[in-house]
């Protein structure tokens, strides 16, 4: 999992170089978000900056949560769910892949480098232990790829795992609770589209449909038939 997350973000850094067709993909999905009267990324951006506390509380959630959260979870799925657990790793691989091929074939500036919109992340840099953005075009950095958000992708796949392993509802929506907050926190930090945030968890749910749920459906099937077996069986007389 660590060597595939370093693969991951070494890969994100070498995609996206197109700096002028990223910003017109940016423009264009902009453009199709107010076409259908859903562009909520400015609004929510300009709220969580006017606020310290919200600034700086979504910054640390963008920061941390993606690269701490997903290897727990699946560490979790290892030791509780072993009948599904390469399903669930695959599904996670398979999203991850396709967002990386989506990063080359389509990359994409996020809200934050364009005008009218505030990096929150980077400005409260100072304050916590994140770094600013480096200037578009810095050498082994990408700042291109926003389409599709991987953060709201593998944090919805972190709650559809959770949820297979969970049983209390207090529990159950507190889990349903981090792929939801980190859809506001992708947005008002103006990392992401709301574009970004359908593709990303389209993958996901992609994703764990044929890999996740087809494996649990065979493995039902299975059973059922061994249990068929069994009922076939006489004892000896």
């Amino acid at each position: 999992m660590v060597a595939f997350l370093v693969a991951y973000e070494s890969v994100q850094r070498l995609a996206g170089d197109d700096v002028a067709a990223a910003f017109a993909h940016a423009r264009a999905l902009l453009g199709v978000e107010q076409a259908l009267g859903l562009a909520p990324e400015q609004v929510l951006d300009r709220a969580v900056a006017a606020s310290p506390v919200l600034s700086l509380l979504s910054a640390a959630w963008y920061s941390a949560l993606h690269y701490t959260v997903t290897p727990a979870v699946l560490a979790l799925a290892y030791w509780r769910l072993p009948a599904l657990y390469r399903a669930v790793r695959n599904a996670f691989f398979a999203t991850t892949a396709a967002a990386l091929a989506g990063y080359f074939l389509l990359p994409t500036a996020p809200p934050r480098l364009l005008a009218g919109y505030v990096d929150v992340v980077s400005a409260t840099a100072g304050t916590g232990w994140w770094s600013a953005a480096p200037p578009v075009g810095t050498s082994g950095v990408d700042q291109l790829a926003a389409m599709p958000s991987m953060h709201v992708g593998w944090s919805l796949w972190c709650a559809l795992v959770l949820l297979l392993v969970v049983r209390r509802r207090w529990l159950r929506t507190v889990v349903l609770l981090h792929p939801a907050v980190t859809v506001l926190v992708v947005l008002g930090t103006g990392n992401h589209w709301l574009l970004d945030v359908v593709a990303g968890a389209a993958l996901t749910a992609l994703s764990w449909t044929v890999l996740v749920r087809c494996s649990a459906a065979d493995g039902t099937a299975a059973a059922a038939r061994a249990g068929d077996g069994r009922d076939l069986v006489r004892e000896p007389r």
